[in-house]
Order: C-alpha cells, then sequence, then structure tokens
C-alpha cells in the first residue's frame, strides 16, 4: 500500500513527533511538497505532506495560523511537517492549536532531518508500493490465463472476481449475462442490460464506469454482495461493433495491482472473442458447403462433411430462413441484428444453428420449435410496427430494407422445398409489406390475396381482352355468362337461371367463347385460368 503519515512517523531514521492530529494519520500520502509561500493552496493537487520552517509565515499569530490550516486542508493536504530549529526552536502554539482545531496532522520535524530525507523516504515508499502493485499484477496475469486455458471465459471470471475482491459477469452480443462469478453476480448484471447496449453503440475499445443502486440480495446467496458498487464495463473486440462485454463490479475504484488484472483480462477476452471470430468464419464457409449439398439432394454428403459441427441439427426437424435485404445500410452488415438475436438465442439455449451469407440473402437453418426459430419470429415482430407505420407501402415498387421467410419444417431430404418454400415465403412478405411471413400462412390462408399480383393481373386483362372487346359491341354478355357458368361448376339449368336466361342460349354463349379465345371449356386447366383470371380483373 501507499505511504502513510503513520509509516513516516515510524521511519526509525526520520525521527518525526507527531504534534495534533493523531487520529488521521492512516492517510495516505502522494507527495511530499516543500514550500513557503504564504499560501501555496494554487500549487497543491491534494494528498500532499506539506513542509515548511514557516520563513513567511506569522506563526505565532494564532487567526493567521488558523487561516493558513484551514486553507491547507480544504486543498486536500494531509500533513504539515514543521521544521524546528531553523526559524522557531519550536513549533508556535498558534499553529499546534490551529492545526487540532482542523483536525490536520502537524509533524515536528528535528533539525537534523533534511527535507530531502523526507521526499526520499515518500518517493521509495510510492516506488516500493506501484512495484509491489506491478508484481501482483503480473502475477494476477499469469493466473488469469491459466484459468482462460483450463477453464474458459467461465474460469477468467472467477479469478478475475477474486483478485479485485468483487464480482464480474461476461454479456453476449445481444447484451444477455452469459456467465457470472461469483453466481449470485447474474442477478447485478442483468440490471446492466441498458448500459451494455449503449457501451455496444460506441467504437471498440470503449469503457463506462455505472454507479449501483441500493439493491438487496436474497438470503444464502453466497456471496458478500455489494449494494452500491462501482461498475467498469468494457467492451470486447476489434470489430466496428463489439462482440461481447465485460462487467466488473468493486466496492472502489480499483488499485494498481487490480487495474492490471482487468486489462489483462479485457485482453485475454478480446482474444478469444477475436478467435471465436476466426473459427466462426471457417464454419461459416464450412456450413456454406453443407448447404449447396443439402439443395443438391445429398443430405448424406452433408452429414459427413458437418460432423459433429452443427450438434444433431440435420438428426431432427429443422426450419430453413431465407433474409433478404435490398436496401444496404451505410453503417454495416444489413443482417447484423437479426444475426445477433439468432444466435445469441441459440447460444443461451445450447443449440446448433447454420447461418450463411449470401450476398444480399442470409440463409438459416434453424431448430424447428427452437429458440432461434423464436428469435427469429419476435426480431421481425420488433421491426413490424415501423414498417407499418408506412415508411414503404405494398406494391409500391420499392425495396423494404429486411424481408424475411420462414418456411415449414422439414428434413435434409426435404431441404430444397424447404428452401424453396422460405423464398416463396419472402416473396410474399415483401408485396405485402409484411417483415416476416411464415409458409404456414400461406397454405392456411387464400389464394386470392395473391392474385393482386401486376404481373398475375396483366396475364389476366391479356387472357380476357377478346370478350371484353366481344361484349363491348353490344353482341352479348360472355363475361358475365362465363362467371355464372364456372361459378355453377358447369351446371347448364343452374347458370342459365341465375341469367334468366334459356339454357340453349347458355350453351351457344359458352361456344362462342371457345371460338374467340380458341380454348376448350372441356379442359380442366383452361377453365381454372379463366377462373382466376375473373377473379383477378373483377373479384367479388
Amino acid at each position: 500500500m501507499p505511504p502513510t503519515l503513520a509509516s513516516l512517523v515510524h521511519h526509525s531514521a526520520l525521527k518525526l513527533t507527531v504534534r495534533a492530529g493523531e487520529g488521521r494519520l492512516d492517510v495516505p500520502v502522494r507527495w511530499a511538497h516543500v514550500s513557503e509561500l504564504a499560501d501555496p493552496v494554487p500549487y497543491m493537487e491534494g494528498g500532499e505532506l506539506l513542509l515548511i520552517t514557516a520563513l513567511k509565515l506569522d506563526a505565532e499569530d494564532p487567526e493567521a495560523m488558523r487561516r493558513y490550516v484551514r486553507r491547507l486542508a480544504k486543498a486536500g493536504v494531509v500533513g504539515l511537517g514543521f521544521a524546528v530549529g531553523v526559524n522557531y526552536e519550536e513549533i508556535p502554539e498558534a499553529l499546534v492549536e490551529a492545526a487540532e482545531e482542523e483536525g490536520l496532522p502537524l509533524l515536528e520535524v528535528p533539525r537534523r532531518t533534511p527535507f530531502l530525507a523526507i521526499s526520499k523516504a515518500v518517493s521509495a515508499a510510492i516506488a516500493a508500493d506501484q512495484y509491489r502493485a506491478v508484481t501482483a499484477g503480473f502475477a494476477a496475469q499469469r493466473e488469469l490465463t491459466r484459468q482462460a486455458l483450463t477453464d474458459g471465459p467461465e474460469g477468467l471470471l472467477r479469478a478475475l472476481a477474486a483478485q479485485v475482491d468483487g464480482w464480474t459477469a461476461l454479456y453476449d452480443a445481444s447484451g444477455a449475462v452469459v456467465a457470472a462469478a461469483p453466481e449470485w453476480a447474474g442477478r447485478r448484471a442483468a440490471r446492466l442490460t441498458a448500459e451494455v447496449e449503449r457501451l455496444r453503440e460506441r467504437p471498440a475499445p470503449a469503457s463506462a464506469v455505472v454507479g449501483g443502486a441500493q439493491e438487496a440480495e436474497p438470503s444464502g446467496s453466497g456471496g458478500s454482495a455489494r449494494y452500491d458498487d462501482r461498475v467498469e464495463l468494457h467492451s470486447l473486440g476489434t470489430g466496428r461493433r463489439p462482440r461481447a462485454a465485460l462487467a466488473v463490479g468493486t466496492a472502489a475504484a480499483p488499485g494498481t495491482a487490480e487495474r492490471y488484472a482487468v486489462h489483462s483480462a479485457v485482453a485475454l477476452l478480446t482474444l478469444t472473442t477475436e478467435r471465436s471470430r476466426s473459427l466462426h468464419a471457417a464454419q461459416q464457409r464450412i456450413g456454406a458447403a453443407v448447404l449447396r449439398m443439402l439443395l443438391a439432394g445429398e443430405p448424406d454428403h452433408a452429414r459427413a462433411v458437418a460432423g459433429d459441427l452443427y450438434d444433431g441439427l440435420l438428426d431432427a426437424p429443422f426450419r430453413v430462413i431465407v433474409a433478404d435485404s435490398a436496401a444496404a445500410e451505410p453503417d454495416g452488415d444489413p443482417f447484423d441484428g437479426l444475426t445477433e438475436a439468432v444466435e445469441s438465442a441459440a447460444a443461451r439455449a445450447g443449440e446448433a444453428v447454420l447461418l450463411v451469407p449470401e450476398g444480399e440473402r442470409l440463409v438459416a437453418l434453424v431448430p424447428d420449435g427452437g429458440a432461434a426459430a423464436a428469435a427469429c419470429v419476435r426480431y421481425a415482430a420488433a421491426l413490424e410496427p415501423a414498417r407499418a407505420a408506412g415508411s414503404v407501402a405494398p406494391d409500391s415498387g420499392e425495396q423494404d430494407p429486411l424481408v424475411v421467410g420462414l418456411s415449414a419444417p422439414a428434413g435434409p431430404i426435404a431441404a430444397a422445398a424447404a428452401y424453396k418454400q422460405a423464398e416463396q415465403a419472402l416473396s410474399v412478405a415483401r408485396r405485402r409489406g409484411r417483415v416476416l411471413v411464415e409458409h404456414e400462412q400461406l397454405a392456411a390462408g387464400s389464394v386470392l390475396p395473391l392474385l393482386a399480383d401486376d404481373a398475375v393481373k396483366a396475364f389476366a386483362d391479356g387472357l380476357l381482352r377478346a370478350l371484353h372487346e366481344h361484349d363491348a359491341t353490344g353482341r352479348g354478355d360472355l363475361v358475365a355468362s362465363l362467371r355464372a357458368w364456372l361459378s355453377r361448376h358447369g351446371q347448364w339449368d343452374a347458370a342459365a337461371a341465375d341469367l334468366g336466361v334459356h339454357r340453349h342460349t347458355l350453351r351457344y354463349r359458352m361456344r362462342r367463347v371457345e371460338e374467340i379465345l380458341g380454348r376448350s371449356l372441356d379442359d380442366p386447366d383452361v377453365r381454372m385460368e379463366l377462373w382466376l383470371a375473373l377473379k383477378a380483373t373483377t373479384p367479388d
């Protein structure tokens, strides 16, 4: 620890005597400074032992001494050393009484003890304290490294918490707590999610200090929880957006040794994060190969390449996610938010996921009914209000910045079909101005809303144009007759009754439809196309 007034008084070579303020000798001394100025306060920083001979002071004037001592105490001076036998044979009582009143320690310095000896003693003690701190810091670094290598981040967090006599926590890219030490610290760390989110918006490396609010931990928590702790937050990673964050909670600001330990932990965790990023990139390349094999109908080869990497993902039903972003974001990857949400949820649930960036698309395989699929749906739902606010209107021709399609559950053999389902759902989501559409929603709904597509309308207009032109001449009502006949499934009497005409008249009109279109109404495909065309042009 740094030198104190008590350690200087006990220094056998200095022969110092306490004349006032004996109850405050445990205060640390930051430096020893000599000044004979009547007002040295402008040159003080706080924490000094001021050494004087009273060359320019009227040390026998009680009022002058009270003012002098009061200014020194307010400036943070921790003690006053008075050399006797120079200007005064002994310390004047006025100065002693002023020091006693203010509670400022007053040390008598004998004539044979030069001020330089006191300064050297303080300097040597400070240097020794710094050396001890550095040595302790290197020892802590070795211990943290050993724990990181043997027990991973969890072991490192436990060692760091012991080093700083506090608690530690590690957050993932989404701001969720993934590990904490001691165990009770997870509750405390979870309350700082908002602060971690703000920190992640700043370029790495970034740090912040958060004061803790008083909060009671449950009895039997197993740790000496601090309710008014000081928490340091440090971002981890070297990318544009930090991939993790470290929280360190202590009762007070860490000392030099503790600071070394914290910096070592940040470096080790950053190294782990960057190494994980490289492994993640390699895993993505393997994932891309696995996906290509699945889509090519080679599930056995895909399993062989994946090995244990995806931990059973291909052995159970999964869903295919296809996300598209036609509008590139100026500040980075448009899929960052979706990727973080899916990966973080999967990590917390212990699920394996396969994510493959494909240019302006992101393709993912996630377990059916798992946390990752649910996180994707929640993420899209959170974006839906802004989309519904009208930034992009359906059928406007503009592209949504993020559109997601989600397939029905499938297995490796049906991966290509699931991919097609996800693409179809994505296409519908874009057309409807939605962020996400699930393929089951298409199957459970009606096909008629899909007829609003401009291409379908153009096809319908072209197919029925000749009939509309015939009716425009006043030579019959072929379009209405065709609609009535199709709606009655080809029943002549029922359709003729709906139109109020004889069935022979209706038969004649249907022959004219066949002649004009050059197509047979006996063909079910022709009947289907005509019915959809009628619905697309004049829905009822």
